[in-house]
C-alpha cells in the first residue's frame, strides 16, 4: 500500500459526496446561456480577448453566408505554409519562427544570428541542477517533472520579482532555451531510476538547432539524419502557436493578468497542456492505433477496418468513449492546415524508415474515419484529420519515447505562451475575471446535533 493508502477509503467517500452534491442539472447550462469549449453551438469561439500573434481561419464569407473552408493558420500575418516553404529544407525553422512570434517580424540574417547566440547563452542550467532537481524524485509523468523544474528555476533567479518587460522577456528566452534539456534529462532520470536502464547526459551543441540538439541529447550515440532533424523541426514549428484561444494559452493569459511571475505562469500553462484533451491527444492516437492493430486481422481490408472504427464510435471498442482520436478539431472544419502540411513530411520519413505499411494504415484510417463518423453521428461541420493524428507516429519513427510526447509539445508551445505573456503585459493591466452564474439556493443553518 502506498503512503497515501490510509486515506483511500475516506477519499472514496468524499468523492461520492462531491459527485452527489456538485452535480448540476445539465439543462441549466443552456438556461443561463453558458457555453463551454472552444466552440459554442453557433460554431463560434467564446471571445475572451484580442491578439496580434496568430489567427485560425476555418470559415469564410460567401454571398453573405458563413461557409466552411480549408483551414489556414497564420503567425504574425504569415501563412505557416509560406513559412515552411521558405525554409526549402536548407535551414531549420524553429528559431526563426520563435523570433517572429516573440518579436513580431521575420528576422534578417544578422538578427537571427544574434537571436541564436542569445538562445545559446541562455542554454545553461544552474550548477548541480540536474543532480539536485531533475534526478531527484523522477517520475513517469514527465510533465510533472518539467513543471517542478520550471518552478525550482525561479529560486535561482534573483530577478524573479522584477516586473520590467525586459526581465520578463529575458526569463521567457531562458525557459525557451532550457526546455529541451529539462524534458530530455527528465526522461533519462526516469529511465535510469524507474526503468533501471542506462543513464547518459549529453550537453547540447551551440552550433546546432533545437531539433538537432533534441535528437542528440536523447540518443545514446548522439546520431541523427538531416531528414529526421528537419521533420522534427517542422513538427515543433507547427506546434508553437495556435490562435490564442487554446486552453494552455488562455491559462497563460489568465495567470499573467494576475501579476504572477514568468515561472509560475509557465508552470500553470504546463499543467493545462498535460491533459489528454489538450497536449496528450497524440498519445491517445497511438494507443488507439495499437488497439486497432490488435483487433483487426487484416489491416489492408478496408471493410474490416471500417467495421472496427464503427465499434469505436459506438463505444463498443478501445476506451469506449466513442471517439476516433486525431479526427476532428474544435475550430477547423474542412481541414487542419498543420496536418495537411505535415503529412508530406511524415510520408518522407516513413519511406526512409521502411514504415510505408504503417503510413498506409494511418492513411486508411484518415480516409475511412470521416465516413464512419458521418454515418454514425449527426454532425454540424466536417470531420478532418488534426495534427495530433500524425505527430505521435512521427515521434515513434524518431524513437522518441511516449513519455516525452507531451513534453515535446511543451518545448514548442512555450514560444507561443511567451509571445502571449508579453502581449498581455504590454497591452493590458487588468486581471481576467471570468463570470459564473450562481444557481445556489439559500438554506437555514443547522446545529451539528440537529443534522441527523
Amino acid at each position: 500500500m502506498s503512503e497515501y493508502g490510509a486515506i483511500e477509503k475516506e477519499a472514496r467517500v468524499f468523492t461520492e459526496l462531491c459527485e452527489q452534491n456538485d452535480r448540476i442539472d445539465p439543462t441549466l447550462f443552456e438556461t443561463f446561456g453558458v457555453k463551454r469549449g472552444l466552440r459554442d453551438k453557433d460554431g463560434k469561439g467564446v471571445l475572451t480577448g484580442i491578439t496580434n500573434i496568430s489567427r485560425i481561419d476555418a470559415f469564410e464569407e460567401r454571398d453573405g453566408k458563413k461557409v466552411p473552408c480549408d483551414g489556414k493558420l497564420w503567425y504574425r500575418g504569415y501563412n505557416v505554409y509560406d513559412l515552411i516553404k521558405g525554409l526549402r529544407g536548407k535551414r531549420y525553422g524553429f528559431e526563426e519562427t520563435a523570433y517572429l512570434l516573440l518579436l513580431g517580424d521575420l528576422p534578417t540574417a544578422a538578427q537571427i544570428k544574434e537571436f541564436n547566440d542569445t538562445l545559446v547563452r541562455c542554454r545553461d542550467l544552474p550548477t548541480n541542477f540536474i543532480r539536485d532537481v531533475i534526478m531527484k524524485a523522477p517520475s513517469r509523468d514527465l510533465m510533472n517533472s518539467l513543471t517542478r523544474s520550471v518552478l525550482t528555476l525561479a529560486s535561482y533567479d534573483d530577478s524573479v520579482g522584477n516586473n520590467s518587460l525586459q526581465t520578463q522577456l529575458e526569463q521567457c528566452l531562458k525557459l525557451i532555451s532550457v526546455f529541451p534539456m529539462l524534458a530530455v534529462y527528465g526522461y533519462h532520470a526516469y529511465n535510469y531510476y524507474v526503468n533501471e536502464s542506462s543513464m547518459y547526459i549529453h550537453r547540447p551543441h551551440p552550433e546546432l538547432s533545437t531539433a538537432e540538439n533534441l535528437l542528440l541529447m536523447l540518443r545514446p550515440d548522439r546520431s541523427y539524419t538531416p531528414l529526421e532533424a528537419h521533420v522534427l523541426d517542422i513538427a515543433l514549428l507547427l506546434h508553437m502557436e495556435h490562435g490564442g484561444g487554446n486552453n494552455s494559452t488562455f491559462t497563460t493569459r489568465v495567470v499573467t493578468s494576475s501579476g504572477s511571475d514568468t515561472y509560475s505562469v509557465m508552470a500553470a500553462a504546463l499543467c493545462s497542456l498535460k491533459g489528454p484533451k489538450h497536449g496528450g491527444a497524440n498519445i491517445k492516437v497511438m494507443e488507439m492505433c495499437d488497439d486497432i492493430r490488435a483487433h483487426v486481422h487484416d489491416l489492408t481490408d478496408e471493410d474490416e477496418l471500417k467495421a472496427y472504427l464503427g465499434k469505436i464510435v459506438d463505444k463498443q471498442a478501445f476506451d469506449r468513449k466513442g471517439l476516433i482520436y486525431g479526427m476532428g478539431h474544435a475550430v477547423y472544419s474542412l481541414s487542419d492546415p498543420r496536418a495537411v502540411v505535415f503529412k508530406g513530411f511524415v510520408q518522407q520519413l516513413a519511406e526512409a524508415k521502411g514504415r510505408k505499411a504503417d503510413f498506409d494504415f494511418y492513411n486508411a484510417i484518415e480516409r475511412l474515419a470521416p465516413q464512419v463518423i458521418a454515418e454514425k453521428r449527426h454532425i454540424y461541420k466536417g470531420v478532418s484529420t488534426n495534427v495530433d493524428f500524425y505527430s505521435g507516429f512521427v515521434y515513434n519513427m524518431l524513437d522518441i519515447p511516449v513519455e516525452l510526447y507531451t513534453p515535446m509539445f511543451a518545448v514548442a508551445r512555450i514560444v507561443g505562451w511567451s509571445a502571449h505573456r508579453m502581449e498581455e503585459l504590454v497591452n493590458v493591466d487588468k486581471i481576467i475575471r471570468p463570470a459564473y452564474q450562481s444557481i445556489m439556493k439559500t438554506r437555514d443553518y443547522l446545529p451539528l446535533e440537529d443534522r441527523g
